[in-house]
């Protein structure tokens, strides 16, 4: 019997869980390594922390798929993988042997490399990632707000940061918020015009913005490029992530930035036992984004080049499209958009967010009952 191992419980193995307990696998069995019973969607955190969601909004459960799928889930985490010998190892100090990988664990914050950049980060920070924690933590943060004003500095110029910063905004009207963008323009991956409305977003409301890197933080302050100080209640964390540390030795070819390199069937340049989607990779034939839009759309491909490998058959290139609609939450209500060249904003633009994201929640909160 072949063995397939799902590391992590990311958007494309939620979806490859949906189409397992719709039409399970014979003679195979499949393992699901992920910390958590559940996932936190990233793309409603921004609404959790400005009070338009409640946490259980975010969240698809993973029981009802794996009730249904024959899957066996194991609450562990990898920390080391040996591609060569078709051996992953978990938390516990146990080795899982594999027929066929497939990794959608995410990008992650290295805590010991941002520590690096910023000596105090690990102790005095507020990471967002793993989202689970930031979850559990955020409360506290609103809870604190409640008895005094409180000075946040977000830190990072790219969209994490700028949403939280707006949502941060919103739910602590009584509280300063500071975005700490770094050397880039804030919302440098996007075009002129939605830069400028990022602008406009920021300063109306009332979010300063300094572009310099943050180079330390301490109980009260986070040090700044130019030798500046900035005075800091609640530092949080929203500089882009990184790959996971354990990959580093994994013997699997990777990206500049230590992601997994990945081909057109999303499968490893270097070892066809093992696939990956999502922010833990980086397509070698063609650029693309890492964001939520990307990692969802990787899922439907994923499921079925897996389901094809695993069955003897041939699995299809998967090509992205070029261009996808990217819609930015603005703290209330109110979100911008852009595709391509154009661009809006308003209301309306929240709404449709609103509504793809709790559709998104929606078709994976389980399989119809009979």
């Amino acid at each position: 019997m072949k063995h397939l191992v799902m590391l992590g419980a990311g958007h494309a193995h939620v979806h490859m869980l949906s189409t397992l307990a719709a039409q399970p696998l014979a003679g195979v069995q499949i393992t699901l390594v992920a910390p958590y019973p559940r996932q936190l969607y990233s793309g409603m955190v921004p609404g959790f922390v400005a009070g338009h969601y409640a946490l259980e909004d975010c969240v698809i459960n993973l029981a009802p798929w794996l009730a249904h799928s024959g899957v066996q889930w194991l609450q562990r985490s990898a920390v080391a993988l040996d591609a060569d010998a078709r051996t992953v190892t978990l938390d516990d100090g146990s080795l899982m042997a594999f027929d066929l990988l497939s990794v959608n664990t995410g990008a992650v914050q290295n805590r010991e490399k941002i520590e690096q950049m910023m000596p105090g980060a690990r102790e005095h920070a507020l990471f967002v990632r793993p989202i689970e924690a930031f979850g559990a933590l955020w409360p506290q943060v609103v809870a604190l707000a409640g008895t005094k004003a409180l000075r946040v500095a977000v830190l990072g110029g790219g969209a994490a940061g700028i949403e939280l910063a707006c949502a941060v905004a919103h739910r602590l009207p009584s509280s300063s918020v500071t975005l700490v963008a770094g050397d880039a323009l804030v919302g440098a991956n996007y075009s002129d015009k939605v830069q400028a409305r990022i602008k406009r977003a920021l300063k109306k409301r009332h979010i300063s913005v300094i572009q310099e890197q943050a180079t330390g933080i301490s109980v009260a302050e986070v040090a700044l490029g130019n030798g500046g100080q900035l005075a800091c209640d609640v530092p949080l964390m929203a500089i882009g992530a990184q790959a996971p540390s354990w990959l580093q030795g994994s013997a699997l070819a990777l990206d500049k930035q230590g992601f997994i390199a990945v081909d057109e069937f999303q499968r490893s340049t270097s070892h066809p036992a093992v696939f990956a989607a999502g922010d833990v990779s980086s397509r070698v034939d063609r650029p693309v984004a890492r964001s939520g839009v990307y990692a969802v759309r990787a899922g439907v491909p994923l499921a079925a080049n897996l389901r094809a490998v695993l069955t003897g058959e041939e699995p299809n290139p998967y090509i992205p499209q070029t261009k996808t609609l990217n819609l930015l939450a603005c703290g209330e209500k109110y979100a911008i958009a852009s595709w391509g060249g154009w661009s809006a904003e308003g209301k309306w633009v929240w709404w449709l967010k609103d509504r793809i994201d709790r559709g998104f929640i929606q078709k994976y909160s389980g399989p119809a009952q009979p």
